[in-house]
């Protein structure tokens, strides 16, 4: 796929899509607390692999409040990846942690190899939440992607529209919110759905 550039690529998907939503997931009638369990298990219960090659599954992380991204290193949007350490930084030791997926999807922007995604995460970002294989977001999706667009929450569940969806997982593995490209890791809104799920 051939890369825009990063300002027309961004102002064309601006232009078509809402990236600035927040969607929460309402609580089912039987939990106020927002699990859905029926769904839940859809996502973490997946194996997937880690930037390094080594087979996991996503279930390890039960028990955790997850932030799942696709992310890139040549979006006008990868700056986020700032916020989305920041984030690690200032929850980790409550039981959170940030996921991030590689993905090259959306505008080629992801076209390096792990090796080389890895090396710009840590040296330009001082990543250290957990960074996995590439993943396929669109068209013939990794199965975590079909799960997060076709299988969770109906009011969560769409197609991807850039680099940066974020999806937050509840420490039961439900998606419980769905945060649009633009809405940054500090936000406001993100931030306070993270709080709701931690310990106080």
């Amino acid at each position: 796929m051939r890369t825009l550039p990063l300002f027309l690529a961004t102002a064309a998907l601006a232009s078509a899509c809402s990236w600035s939503d927040v969607k929460i997931a309402p609580p089912p009638a039987s939990s106020p607390s927002g699990a859905a369990a029926s769904t839940g298990d859809k996502v973490i219960d997946h194996t997937v692999k880690t930037i390094d090659g080594e087979e996991i599954s996503l279930s390890r992380y039960r028990g955790k409040t997850l932030l799942i991204v696709n992310t890139a290193s040549q979006c006008g949007l990868t700056p986020q990846y700032e916020q989305l350490e920041a984030l690690q930084q200032k929850f980790a030791n409550r039981g959170f942690t940030v996921l991030g997926f590689p993905c090259n999807d959306f505008g080629g922007q992801e076209p390096g190899s792990a090796d080389e995604i890895k090396t710009f995460c840590s040296s330009k970002y001082q990543v250290s939440f957990p960074l996995f294989e590439k993943v396929r977001a669109l068209g013939d999706k990794s199965p975590l992607y079909r799960t997060l667009t076709e299988e969770i929450n109906p009011a969560l569940r769409g197609e991807i529209k850039w680099n940066f969806t974020k999806f937050l997982v509840n420490s039961n593995g439900n998606v419980v919110a769905r945060f649009e490209p633009l809405v940054k890791p500090l936000d406001p809104q993100l931030t306070a759905q993270i709080e709701k799920l931690l310990p106080q």
